[in-house]
């Protein structure tokens, strides 16, 4: 099989395992398809690859963005993937076995990092269906990756809706809109949050 048609049947591949985790657990994954991989890689660009510090991936699903950020230049051994579906898990750790792929609860990081929970990262890429949750929780969820990551430093989000799925004004961070992407089905909005100026 050439080059085009692996891509292909990869895709498919992914699309489907997507699909199937959706059906299983439509309130984990946030969308039918996975992110397409121009989003990954606009997602994938606030990475610092040089900064010596390890990445924080949130909700991988089935590696559109582990493999993006990757691509960016982050050693496998310096990524760390927390995902929630056991099912995609095991694919992760089969297709991308140098990562740190962990199972657990992106909402509970002190428990899911266990002995890495005083890592200091370099940034957060989420693709955490944020909406599926209440308010609070997503608030709180930013605030804590905000604390994991050096002033300054993003966490980045993907999300379908219009606007910021972490609304401003509710904590020591700052809202920015990054880009909206229409090559992505469905189209997607991307939202960074930095540690404010008091932080």
């Amino acid at each position: 099989m050439d080059n085009l048609g692996k891509k292909l049947a990869r895709k498919f591949d992914e699309e489907l395992r997507f699909f199937k985790g959706w059906i299983d657990g439509p309130k984990a994954v946030g969308s039918v398809l996975p992110t397409s991989g121009v989003t990954a890689r606009r997602m994938a660009s606030v990475v610092a690859p040089h900064s010596g510090l390890p990445v924080l991936e949130l909700g991988p699903g089935t590696g559109v963005i582990t493999r993006a950020i990757l691509e960016r230049g982050v050693e496998p051994q310096n990524l760390y993937s927390i995902e929630y579906s056991e099912d995609f898990v095991q694919h992760l750790i089969a297709d991308f076995p140098d990562v740190n792929i962990i199972h657990g609860d992106a909402f509970d990081l002190d428990k899911t990092l266990g002995a890495n929970g005083a890592l200091t990262f370099d940034c957060a890429i989420s693709a955490v269906p944020l909406l599926s949750f209440p308010t609070a929780m997503r608030i709180a969820f930013i605030n804590d990756l905000l604390e994991r990551i050096p002033a300054g430093r993003p966490v980045m989000q993907i999300t379908y809706g219009p606007l910021s799925p972490v609304p401003p004004g509710r904590g020591n961070y700052i809202v920015k809109h990054f880009d909206f992407v229409v090559r992505n089905f469905p189209p997607a909005q991307l939202w960074l949050y930095r540690r404010g100026t008091s932080g």
